[in-house]
């Protein structure tokens, strides 16, 4: 699914045009964007928490050379679904 299949989603579900959609479905994308990007992590009820996780140096290699190096600390985003999507994602339609 797209982002473009969202819009069209939303607008047929909320009953609006699709630019009244686009804009809706940006605001929220943005929304979350600037929440992770400020480090907050994020908590969708039913759905899952997206998590920004600190890592820190770490000693690595080159796969081709095998020249020690190192990895520089990043932060890392990470989802964990709830057990409500997991539950929906793994139950047979009939």
């Amino acid at each position: 699914m797209t982002k473009a299949d969202i819009v069209q989603r939303v607008a047929e579900a909320v009953d609006c045009t699709r630019n009244e959609a686009y804009d809706l479905v940006e605001s929220v994308f943005a929304l979350m964007k600037d929440t992770l990007e400020s480090g907050e992590n994020l908590k969708v009820s039913g759905f899952g928490n997206f998590e920004v996780k600190q890592k820190a140096d770490r000693r690595g290699r080159n796969p081709q050379t095998g020249e020690a190096i190192t990895i520089t600390a990043r932060r890392v985003l990470t989802f964990k679904p709830s057990g409500i999507l997991k539950q929906a994602v793994n139950t047979e339609e009939r």
